[in-house]
């Protein structure tokens, strides 16, 4: 099965898309020779991830110095990519950032964030889905979640946020866009695992053996398109999808059990924890 999206006649916008998983899978788009948008606040590096494009054989290629947080420069972004070129049919709401968070730490930092995260794809999503939806073609929107917002470790609260309310969101947009007349447009959730981008790379130079690439990332995110699923969950070197699963059932089984939150992490659960991993 091949999404209906997927082709060449097709218009990609990725945000968050001059690097990274972003950048993966902005050129697998247009190494299929669709005409890809590239959005970011990194300006310097729209550039020569323009010319990864268009070596990669990108129909045509447009570049944006976009913070997603705005909602006017969305807006603008929007109308700069229909009047280039035509309209868009898949957008990746990718933009995010982790500069780390502290619970009782400054309101900037956690505002940032969530500016960021969350309203970087609503805006995203709630700009482009209405022209996207009136063009009548095929198309996906994909949503950038993370492990993350679904388990919600200790240590970095205000991602955790972020990316919870980036799922709640994604689930809702996944229902509007199957119950709108006329609509085309499915709608999918990635949730990568221990991918080695410039968000993880912190002061390593050199790939953790357990973490994947970007482009293993998009490799596993377009079969998984293909096959049409929502939650588009990665394993990486690390964690395979079992340990994914058995983690997630345990930190819903927090609220059917009554147990403490975050039991996980908590250390009268630990043992308990351990042994729900070993024997499921």
């Amino acid at each position: 099965m091949t999404h209906p999206a997927l082709t060449p006649d097709s218009v990609a916008l990725v945000t968050g898309g001059a690097a990274g998983i972003g950048l993966a899978v902005a050129e697998r788009f247009a190494a299929m020779g669709m005409a890809v948008a590239l959005a970011d606040t990194r300006a310097e590096l729209l550039a020569p991830a323009a010319d990864r494009l268009r070596a990669a054989g990108a129909r045509a290629v447009l570049t944006a110095a976009t913070d997603v947080a705005d909602r006017a420069a969305v807006e603008a972004l929007e109308a700069e990519v229909a009047d280039r070129l035509g309209g868009t049919d898949i957008l990746m709401a990718n933009a995010g950032i982790q500069p780390g968070s502290a619970m009782f730490g400054p309101d900037a930092a956690w505002h940032r964030v969530i500016d960021v995260n969350f309203w970087g794809v609503a805006n995203a999503a709630r700009v482009f889905a209405p022209r996207m939806i009136a063009r009548g073609r095929p198309g996906a929107i994909v949503v950038t979640g993370s492990k993350q917002g679904i388990t919600t470790p200790p240590g970095d609260p205000a991602y955790n946020v972020s990316k919870a309310a980036v799922k709640a969101f994604a689930e809702a947009l996944a229902h509007e866009l199957r119950n709108t007349p006329g609509a085309r447009l499915t709608a999918h959730l990635l949730i990568p695992g221990f991918v080695f981008t410039d968000l993880t790379r912190r002061d390593r130079a050199e790939k953790p053996a357990g973490a994947w690439t970007p482009e293993e990332t998009a490799a596993f995110f377009l079969d998984r398109l293909n096959r049409g699923d929502f939650y588009i969950l990665c394993p990486d070197n690390e964690v395979p999808r079992a340990l994914d699963e058995k983690r997630i059932a345990w930190a819903a089984g927090d609220i059917i059990e009554n147990r403490p939150a975050l039991s996980r992490w908590h250390p009268d659960w630990a043992e308990t924890f351990a042994e729900f991993v070993r024997r499921t």
